[in-house]
């Protein structure tokens, strides 16, 4: 069973996701230019969301080079000072996830944990913090929580997006959740803003600016899509379909809220999704709906992208249904920021507000697995 998640959404001017020469990112689709936010600019501003963490009610994982640092600090709350736990724990750290940089400090790898892992290995390193001055203690320590958190984890975000650690296979997990670069429906042209600061304490009679500089933008109606693995998630985190179905609702009320922070200070982007559609469907083929856009969409007579941004993808949406038919889909639930946004073939599936919405996805989960 997938959960499919398909969403336009416009932004007013601004630089969301940079590239490094600090201009928004962008791609070549359908022989033109679009703007376009990489999928992990995406799945960062989705896991970290206030709401991701209220709605499934566990913490997020951690990605970090300074798990010494944090299990350092975890071990002085139980009483170990930092020079009994150092040598400890530059011996376990590469044994169990990551060989270190040259300063013996952070590991040469971002790490992804949890906080249930991080607590185990806690709790283990105790327990057995006697011996931890042999090797081969160390060795059967890490083989017995590597054990423990093999194929499984506790962090919803974890179990969405996937965890890789070449040097430690044993601890990688597939993710469940796929999330597409949102590209823009329509050509993009860059533009740039040349800025200027004043120095407030410049005498009375000295002109110009204190700073001067150029900052580069854009405008765009973007179309997102991401997929999500029924079964996958259910599997990564251990079969707690409760926790899986929070999951679930907390990626959708998250996907829906969750804007990229990208020079936010300078353009207060913040503008909510035009329309979102959310299909759960038992198995086949996935429908990313972004050949939708593979011609440009350009703006109506009265001006404006969303509208035929919309009329596009309900039309693709129609032709798919036609062509590949509709026999696998258990349920579509539509929800529209302007109720005279120009659906057909997906009206019949609109629905009126976002709780409704979300009710709409969990509850066919629900009835599925019942």
């Amino acid at each position: 069973m997938f959960i499919e998640l398909h969403m336009i959404q416009n932004f007013a001017p601004a630089n969301l996701n940079r590239d490094d020469t600090n201009n928004p990112k962008d791609c070549e689709f359908g022989g033109v230019r679009r703007a376009r936010i990489s999928s992990q600019c995406i799945k960062r501003a989705i896991r970290t969301s206030p709401v991701f963490a209220e709605t499934t009610e566990v913490e997020i994982g951690k990605r970090t080079k300074r798990l010494i640092n944090l299990l350092q600090g975890r071990l002085a709350e139980a009483g170990k000072s930092e020079e009994e736990a150092t040598p400890v724990l530059t011996a376990f750290v590469p044994q169990f996830a990551s060989k270190l940089d040259k300063d013996g400090a952070k590991t040469a790898v971002l790490l992804y944990v949890s906080e249930a892992e991080i607590q185990s290995i806690v709790q283990t390193l105790l327990e057995r913090w006697e011996d931890l001055s042999d090797d081969k203690a160390v060795k059967q320590v890490t083989k017995t929580l590597v054990k423990a958190h093999k194929g499984q984890t506790s962090a919803p975000d974890i179990a969405l997006f996937g965890r890789m650690l070449a040097e430690k296979p044993e601890l990688n997990l597939e993710a469940a959740c796929q999330v597409a670069h949102a590209i823009s429906t329509h050509r993009v042209t860059m533009e740039m803003d040349f800025f200027t600061a004043v120095d407030d304490l410049n005498p009375e009679d000295t002109a110009g600016a204190g700073m001067m500089g150029f900052t580069g933008y854009d405008s765009a109606c973007f179309y997102r899509y991401a997929r999500i693995d029924w079964n996958q998630l259910a599997d990564n985190l251990n079969h707690d379909t409760d926790l899986a179905c929070r999951t679930v609702e907390g990626f959708l009320r998250a996907a829906v809220s969750a804007v990229p922070s990208g020079k936010q200070n300078s353009f207060a982007a913040n503008n909510p999704p035009s329309l979102i559609l959310a299909v759960v469907r038992r198995d086949g083929m996935g429908w990313s709906l972004s050949n939708a856009f593979e011609r440009p969409v350009r703006p109506s007579r009265d001006g404006g992208l969303v509208a035929p941004s919309v009329a596009a993808l309900d039309a693709y949406w129609g032709q798919l249904c036609q062509v590949y038919g509709d026999d696998t889909l258990v349920r579509k639930a539509v929800l529209a920021l302007d109720p005279d946004l120009p659906l057909e073939t997906l009206k019949v599936d609109q629905i009126d507000n976002l709780e409704a919405w979300v009710s709409a996805v969990t509850e066919a989960l629900s009835a599925e697995e019942a």
